[in-house]
């Protein structure tokens, strides 16, 4: 007898009246109109079925700290980062593991179930590394969580954070993280990506680089991120996240840049909410909104994700751990407006994240973990155009969080007794 068994399902691809049957945490067949006993059988009455939302890119050490010390007036990158710098002194690891354990609920009961999450390491006592290693482990039975040392002010301006994140790599820290535009210099950005590179071959890591966060179209550590990339082997487990120099470079260098990062197989990672709030502050009209070039990217072929990068934080000031809300906003910005680009971006928050993180036994075919989401939709761009409820969320075929429909109930004199089902 089955565990679980899912049935009337619509599938991402298009497959209809689909069933999916769930046997010690994993999946063990997918089929059109299966038939089986099972302890638990769930009609999905034709409504989308998932895998869980992979988030490839947040900060959760600094996640629902809004307010602390003080408001981001500004509302730029570089007064976030001098506010995080005056709340580090007063954070205390209580309170980091309070903060990202609630954020992780959240998280859950929007259906997302993996998170890479860059960590600062340029504080010396290494609390928010502590910290979120602590919630790691303790969310391990129902998230996946993968960190990333980040030397959030410099890896080579910040006294001592090299050593730092060599030491949060020991303590059990997964990748490698770097910021090279804010380093003093072009000469010593390219320095660092070159060293943190070279560190990451070394110790067999992934990297993920902060890299040309900047309105400047001559910020090019991307370029350089290529080419170590290439140089050490690395090709497949690099990252650039961000990326919004290239919003605004020309469409000569692009053309060059572009090739060079799909045959270095370099990932990208563009935060639609973000990128689009911060970047463009200096501007007057028309204002540049910042986010890299993601369908000039996928046409490349490289494998590129949207992530949520802040939420209520000293960069943000909103945000609910919503990945359709991210792919939403991302849609709209990128002009991704055709059926099938539209559905890049439902692929941007769920398989192209899961590649990017490298995940275990991700997916809807037999022999992968039995991780999905049962959404309020038909399918990914109803699910996207609604940021359709979250009906059910399974982790390893077990429920662990479910929400009601959204219905509203109409009082109208012409249609009494009317209800308007919200994915209709």
């Amino acid at each position: 007898m089955l565990d679980l068994l899912i049935t009337h399902a619509t599938l991402p691809d298009g497959r209809s009246d689909m069933s999916v049957a769930v046997q010690d945490g994993r999946i063990t067949e997918v089929s059109q109109g299966l038939s089986a006993a099972a302890h638990e059988v769930v009609d999905a009455q034709g409504l989308l079925l998932s895998p869980p939302f992979v988030d490839a890119h947040f900060h959760m050490d600094a996640a629902l700290s809004y307010g602390l010390p003080r408001v981001n007036q500004s509302g730029t990158l570089l007064e976030g980062i001098a506010l995080w710098g005056e709340l580090k002194p007063l954070l205390t690891q209580e309170a980091l593991v309070e903060r990202a354990l609630a954020y992780c609920d959240w998280a859950v009961a929007k259906g997302l179930l993996a998170v890479r999450s860059h960590v600062d390491v340029c504080d010396p006592r290494l609390l928010a590394v502590q910290a979120l290693l602590e919630v790691k482990q303790r969310v391990a039975p129902y998230l996946d969580l993968q960190l990333v040392a980040f030397p959030q002010d410099g890896v080579l301006r910040s006294p001592g954070a090299l050593e730092q994140l060599q030491r949060a790599l020991a303590m059990g820290v997964d990748v490698v993280g770097g910021i090279p535009h804010f380093e003093r210099t072009m000469a010593e950005g390219a320095a660092s990506v070159k060293l943190l590179c070279e560190l990451a071959a070394e110790q067999g890591r992934m990297v993920d680089m902060h890299c040309d966060e900047s309105d400047d179209p001559l910020s090019r550590h991307i370029e350089t991120l290529a080419f170590e990339t290439q140089r050490l082997g690395l090709q497949g487990r690099v990252t650039g996240s961000h990326l919004t120099s290239m919003h605004s470079m020309d469409n000569y260098y692009v053309s060059k840049l572009l090739p060079l990062m799909a045959e270095a197989q370099v990932h990208a990672v563009a935060n639609p909410l973000i990128n689009i709030t911060l970047q463009g502050r200096h501007d007057s009209y028309p204002k540049r909104r910042g986010m890299t070039r993601v369908p000039e990217l996928m046409a490349q072929g490289v494998t590129v994700a949207f992530g949520h990068d802040c939420v209520m934080d000293p960069w943000y000031s909103l945000g609910s751990a919503d990945m359709l809300e991210v792919a939403h906003m991302g849609l709209h910005v990128a002009q991704m407006t055709s059926q099938t680009a539209m559905r890049q971006c439902f692929d941007a928050v769920t398989v192209n994240p899961a590649r990017i993180l490298k995940l275990q036994g991700y997916g809807l075919e037999a022999g992968c973990h039995a991780d999905f989401v049962l959404l309020q939709a038909r399918d990914p761009v109803e699910a996207i155009r609604l940021r359709a409820t979250r009906l059910k969320v399974f982790r390893r075929g077990k429920l662990v969080a479910q929400t009601p429909p959204a219905t509203a109930t109409l009082h109208l004199a012409a249609r009494p007794g009317s209800t308007a089902f919200m994915y209709r």
